[in-house]
């Protein structure tokens, strides 16, 4: 079969390989389609402190299944349409006991601590896959993923109808946690350097757009709010100037959830969280999410195909990926076809 592999960092391409062999309680799935994520490009450049080489990619991943064992707990079946769980928790330990599997003290995720799936086939737990709605279209299916981490980082910080989220980053998961916002009827706020994508964002519903590079975002958060600021801030840039600047950015007694990766530790001033009673919160990849996301998608509360950029293949995987790399503003979300 064809699999998309990083060797090393800057070296990638579609090479083939052994067809996989499922293990006890895993499912064979002929891949239909795979998003091509921010994660996959760090690993690309060697970014990510994560992942080993060589490496097979994917984790946004949705496919038809060839054979499941038959006492599988979800009563799945050969030939249903499922979506992969790319999240692979140990289920024994305090976050797994108290159901934040995404926290696991040995999580291992598709794509950077063992191989993923952006192939022709691939094996994975048949506990961790969700059903595809029949009506869902395969392009949309790899991208609930990063849904789903996008309605992690909003129900981390407690969202509620009628506040003022802010959120920093219009990149992928930025731009869908402002969707999230709106869609549950929040005012979003989106914060970002680069004004296309802010016009983009805009022509999508987000109600409000701030260019933190031509503009003090703090005065225009306060002019948006009356002056309270956001009851919720969601950081998804990782930059360590945005980090810090949540905590002007939020209400007194306001929540800021933590969704992007920094390269490094940010200093913050801790005397202004005492003050505000800030609650700061991690918000690491998704937990029991998926389901939602699906419903969202299919029932049109979420138009994520607006954010599609590119289909390619298989094929054109490597190139379309180095890429990125040169050219990231030219794309929003890339799929993958593996032959439909």
């Amino acid at each position: 079969m064809k699999a998309i592999r990083l060797a090393q960092p800057g070296v990638i391409d579609c090479i083939e390989k052994e067809k996989p062999v499922p293990g006890k309680g895993e499912a064979l799935i002929r891949i239909r389609t795979a998003g091509i994520c921010g994660s996959d490009i760090g690993a690309f450049r060697g970014k990510n402190q994560l992942v080993t080489y060589p490496r097979v990619i994917g984790h946004e991943l949705a496919g038809v299944i060839e054979s499941v064992p038959e006492d599988n707990p979800k009563g799945l079946k050969a030939g249903d349409e499922v979506i992969i769980d790319p999240y692979l928790y140990c289920g024994k330990c305090y976050p797994c006991r108290i159901g934040r599997t995404n926290c696991c003290t040995d999580l291992h995720v598709l794509g950077v601590h063992v191989d993923g799936g952006m192939a022709e086939y691939f094996c994975h737990p048949a506990d961790m896959l969700v059903r595809k709605p029949a009506e869902m279209d395969w392009n949309l299916a790899a991208m609930a993923e990063p849904l789903t981490i996008s309605l992690h980082g909003i129900h981390r910080g407690g969202l509620k109808a009628g506040e003022y989220c802010v959120v920093i980053g219009a990149g992928p998961i930025g731009l869908l946690a402002a969707m999230v916002a709106e869609a549950y009827g929040a005012h979003a706020i989106l914060l970002d350097l680069v004004q296309e994508r802010l016009d983009f964002a805009k022509g999508l519903g987000v109600e409000y757009i701030v260019n933190s590079g031509l503009e003090d975002p703090v005065k225009a958060v306060a002019a948006i709010t009356g002056g309270e600021m956001a009851q919720q801030v969601m950081e998804c840039s990782g930059a360590n100037p945005a980090i810090q600047m949540t905590l002007d950015l939020v209400s007194h007694a306001g929540r800021i959830t933590l969704t992007g990766w920094p390269a490094k530790d940010t200093l913050l001033p801790t005397g202004t969280i005492t003050r505000k009673e800030v609650d700061i919160r991690g918000a690491r990849t998704s937990a029991g999410e998926f389901e939602e996301a699906i419903e969202l998608i299919c029932s049109g509360r979420i138009d994520i195909g607006k954010i599609l950029t590119k289909v390619i293949t298989l094929d054109e995987a490597p190139a379309v990926i180095r890429d990125i790399d040169k050219n990231p503003g030219n794309y929003m979300k890339v799929v993958v076809q593996t032959g439909l």
